[in-house]
């Protein structure tokens, strides 16, 4: 089984990268969680889970092993595939699916295309002790100043705006500057909807 490759990216995109490494290059399937933490790069260290089927062999890449982790949990319940986990990954980080889960709120589970209410319950019962046992009061309140990014949810919640989409917004732009006011993170959220 392999567990990580480390070489040279020689094709990047937001579904899959290319690494060469000792002559050999890999096709990877990744999130656009791991494409951002790659972009700009020209040599990486990818963590790797195989899908070994009887017609196909595919290998799918995360930039860290909380990534991976919640990949191999969401694809442990019953209807979840690895594309279909995969494009969660892509839809919302790691850290936003553990808090989901522990907080057992279906609707952010429902805002990633492909996922109805039967499948979001499911994924809840199945991992909610498993997440709930990793997911410390850290990684739950990722965010240093959850006032201001409820503030912020609020307001454009307000003006018709999804949750799940509106929370990776602020949460991207949260990670980008911690300094941000309640006024600064609308109007930079406001360019991203």
């Amino acid at each position: 089984m392999i567990d990580y490759i480390k070489g040279t990216i020689i094709e990047l995109s937001p579904a899959h990268v290319k690494v060469e490494t000792a002559g050999i290059g890999y096709f990877i399937s990744i999130s656009l969680n791991t494409f951002s933490k790659f972009e700009n790069k020209s040599d990486c260290r990818i963590l790797i889970h195989e899908v070994i089927r009887e017609d196909s062999h595919q290998l799918f890449g995360f930039a860290d092993e909380e990534e991976r982790t919640i990949f191999r949990h969401l694809i442990s319940v019953s209807g979840i595939g690895a594309n279909t986990a995969r494009m969660m990954l892509s839809s919302l980080a790691p850290a936003e699916i553990e808090r989901a889960i522990a907080e057992a709120d279906v609707n952010i589970l429902k805002g990633v295309k492909g996922i109805g209410l039967k499948t979001a319950q499911r994924i809840i019962v199945d991992l909610k002790d498993k997440v709930g046992k990793q997911a410390s009061v850290a990684e739950i309140f990722a965010s240093e100043d959850n006032t201001k990014r409820e503030e912020a949810l609020s307001a454009l919640m307000m003006l018709g705006f999804a949750k799940g989409a509106v929370i990776k917004v602020l949460d991207k732009l949260l990670r980008e500057d911690k300094n941000q006011t309640v006024e600064e993170l609308i109007k930079k959220a406001l360019k991203n909807l």
